[in-house]
């Protein structure tokens, strides 16, 4: 077995091109990659379809031959068919100057099958109100990526202070939206 890490599209295991924007999930093969999961062969299959392992990081590959990481695959919001990185969107959320940490998560919705949710907690003494949030994302994102639902609060963190997602994908319900 030949080597390698790439950035592929996941469905028909097909490279992305070398233009730094079509998103491909990582994957990488060779001597160095475990032979499965203990006592799991269904996630074995699933994370070895193809021949490669499947990371699960969404990523573009660049002219030169890096691999920029832009997201989680579970991180991605589908609304209306639209991909929506919550990477993205906390970015643009990081850039307001109230905010002291985001964190965005899927949140179901009838029309869309599911929309961005963000949860934020503020800096000390600021003042700010969703709408001027709202007003800010749509100033720097797509209008589908603006999110449809901001929480103010105190985020969910582990011992090490980072952001625990998961729990604000239960909070979000999240999963219902593919169910």
């Amino acid at each position: 077995m030949q080597e390698g890490i790439t950035v592929m599209e996941p469905l028909d295991m097909s490279e992305v091109p070398a233009d730094s924007e079509t998103m491909g999930e990582i994957m990488f093969r060779g001597n160095i990659v475990m032979k499965g999961y203990l006592k799991n062969q269904k996630a074995t299959q699933e994370a070895f379809a193809g021949g490669w392992f499947h990371t699960g990081d969404l990523a573009v590959m660049q002219p030169d031959g890096y691999v920029k990481i832009k997201d989680r695959s579970k991180d991605v919001i589908i609304s209306g068919g639209e991909n929506i990185s919550s990477l993205e969107v906390e970015e643009v959320l990081y850039r307001h100057p109230a905010v002291l940490t985001a964190a965005v998560v899927a949140k179901p919705d009838d029309k869309w099958g599911e929309v961005p949710a963000a949860y934020i907690e503020v800096k000390e003494g600021a003042n700010v109100t969703v709408e001027s949030i709202v007003e800010h994302c749509r100033a720097h994102l797509a209008r589908y990526k603006v999110p449809k639902h901001v929480e103010f609060c105190v985020l969910p963190k582990t011992s090490t202070g980072k952001i625990q997602k998961f729990v604000l994908r239960q909070q979000a319900k999240s999963s219902s939206a593919i169910e």
